[in-house]
């Protein structure tokens, strides 16, 4: 059985990392996508590996165009559009995120445009596919999943201080029951990842630091002890971009590797 047979899905931040592995999953189950990404050179990169059944376009996640493209890009090649994983972020360090007595406001600003404002601007968009797309009335019933961060509820304050990253990623949360809450009349499903330390671009900082790995060894204690994996996600976002949960919404899944659970051991 293929879970996602006929969905034609949309990844915001599908290009590298988190978001192209989990389009690659989704194809192997049967999708279509369209992946989106800032880098024109990864995105061709990534079409190539989605084996025909997908499409990229560069783009950034903080326009307000980029998702409304997506989706139409989704719509006219594939004929509609089902779901929503919107994996786009990234750290604001150096714009001066940091411990709040250092926290620029282009770093608090800066940080929230790329976590929580393209966040807003993707959903946005999907819900108003989905309600222009409905039938007798009624919208369309599709899904979005967004990513979160363990940080907005598990801070790391010796090695991952950077307190605007948390507040946005703690809004996610929010943002994602919020909109989950008032949608679900409509049968349109929210839904939300919460990974810890991936190996993905933005994770180069950490995964070079030989501390850092250390303390990952006791704080991620699963499998050994290790950074996650993109593809650690991969079956989480298949469940909840398919129809096995249909009856599903607001709920908030944390794929950390025991992360939340673990003091984590210091050098």
């Amino acid at each position: 059985m293929t879970w996602l047979t006929n969905k034609r899905i949309v990844v915001v931040g599908g290009t590298t990392g988190m978001g192209l592995s989990a389009a690659q999953a989704f194809v192997r189950e049967g999708a279509q996508v369209v992946v989106v990404g800032r880098n024109p050179d990864s995105c061709a990169a990534a079409e190539k590996l989605l084996n025909g059944n997908g499409l990229a376009m560069s783009g950034d996640a903080a326009d307000p165009q980029t998702a409304i493209k997506a989706i139409q890009l989704c719509q006219t090649i594939f004929g509609g559009f089902d779901g929503l994983y919107h994996v786009a972020g990234g750290s604001g360090r150096r714009f001066g995120d940091g411990p709040l007595h250092n926290l620029t406001l282009e770093g608090w600003n800066t940080t929230f445009q790329l976590n929580l404002t393209s966040l807003m601007l993707s959903n946005q968009a999907a819900i108003r596919a989905f309600q222009a797309a409905g039938i007798d009335g009624k919208p369309w019933p599709g899904v979005i999943l967004n990513i979160g961060s363990v940080l907005s509820y598990s801070p790391s304050p010796n090695y991952f201080v950077t307190h605007a990253y948390a507040a946005a990623k703690a809004a996610v949360i929010g943002f994602t029951r919020s909109i989950a809450a008032y949608y679900a009349p409509q049968n349109i499903r929210v839904n939300c990842l919460i990974p810890a330390l991936v190996e993905t671009p933005m994770a180069q900082r950490a995964a070079n630091d030989e501390a850092i790995m250390s303390f990952i060894k006791t704080k991620q204690p699963l499998d050994g002890g290790r950074i996650g994996k993109p593809e650690d996600l991969d079956g989480a976002a298949v469940y909840f971009l398919s129809d096995q949960s249909a009856f599903t919404t607001g709920q908030i899944l944390t794929v950390d590797g025991g992360w939340d659970l673990s003091e984590g051991q210091y050098l």
